[in-house]
């Protein structure tokens, strides 16, 4: 059998059963591909439940704030996915109705060559291939390829492999049954190679090199950082502040991030370790209870203690006020 006969078959018995495969409503799968770019499916799907409840039509959540849409968003993680997701909607309601073409798709904020390929074939049926970290892998595996995914040469060679392996008439499927036979059967760690329906054509298994395919170059810098946050508790209320651009978590509101801890204050927490793509950031708590309201830096605000729950605030955070 050909590749793809053998992956469309696998797929008909294996495939995942997901809520968005089950409409071709391109607002339901293009939600679902912003959630799924940096998050396992298993807590994506609960996101995509309730992104739907709440904003059912690409109009309704266009119709929505940005705080709203990041509020809902908060756990998630990369909160830029959020901006995009709400900007882009905004240019479908002004467009008056979801693109439909491969280019159309790729001129929405936060959709890339895969996310524009992905909603394309599923919800419209068109005859592109989609290539992900699952589609590299599996690709790389079978086929025996050496060249390093994360770069210029590497990236073309897989498109445009996984665009002539593309049955034309069954793009979504196809590309449907390469992303899950990546997540469930040609896996990261220990895939299912003894009962793979590839095994017998596979140049990783024969020469076995599935545990260093694919290959990527190391490229990635990691930067440490030190914060301290202050909680102010004064009179029933607290003290938090919007974050700007050119910085992690744009757009969300934190407390009072100093480097230095006024006299009184009491150690909630030292050195909680959150761990972003490019940064390993460590975070000290602290909780201050001052008789009377003190000045406030610039850009901070009062808000009462409840209330910040009506706000988004970045995971790490969160994850603080729970100590309190």
């Amino acid at each position: 059998m050909e590749f793809a006969d053998v992956l469309l078959q696998w797929f008909r018995d294996n495939g995942r059963q997901l809520p968005w495969r089950e409409t071709t409503d391109p607002y339901a799968i293009w939600l679902s591909e912003i959630i799924l770019q940096q998050t396992q499916v298993r807590q994506g799907q609960a996101y995509w439940e309730r992104f739907m409840r709440r904003w059912p039509t690409v109009e309704r959540l266009a119709e929505a704030t940005e705080d709203e849409v990041l509020r809902e968003w908060q756990g998630l993680g990369y909160y830029s996915r959020a901006r995009h997701l709400h900007s882009a909607a905004r240019q479908i309601a002004a467009l008056g109705h979801f693109p439909d073409t491969y280019d159309g798709l790729r001129r929405l904020e936060g959709v890339g060559d895969y996310t524009a390929a992905a909603i394309g074939s599923i919800a419209f049926g068109l005859p592109v291939a989609v290539v992900d970290g699952n589609v590299y892998r599996l690709l790389s595996r079978y086929y025996g390829i050496q060249t390093p995914i994360n770069t210029t040469e590497g990236k073309k060679t897989f498109q445009s492999l996984a665009q002539s392996l593309l049955p034309e008439q069954q793009a979504s499927a196809f590309n449907q049954a390469m992303m899950d036979f990546g997540a469930i059967q040609c896996t990261p760690q220990n895939p299912k190679c003894l009962v793979c329906p590839l095994q017998e054509s596979c140049e990783a298994l024969r020469t076995g090199q599935t545990a260093s395919l694919p290959v990527k170059e190391k490229k990635l810098k990691i930067t440490r950082r030190h914060l301290i946050y202050i909680y102010i508790r004064c009179e029933g209320c607290t003290a938090i502040h919007r974050r700007g651009e050119g910085d992690i978590w744009q757009g969300l509101f934190e407390p009072w991030l100093t480097d230095s801890v006024p006299a009184g204050a009491r150690l909630i927490a030292k050195g909680v370790k959150h761990v972003l793509t490019h940064q390993v950031l460590t975070a000290d708590f602290y909780l201050w209870e001052p008789g009377e309201r003190p000045t406030l830096p610039d850009g901070y605000f009062w808000i009462s203690e409840p209330d910040i729950d009506n706000y988004g605030i970045p995971r790490l955070v969160d994850i603080l006020l729970s100590k309190l």
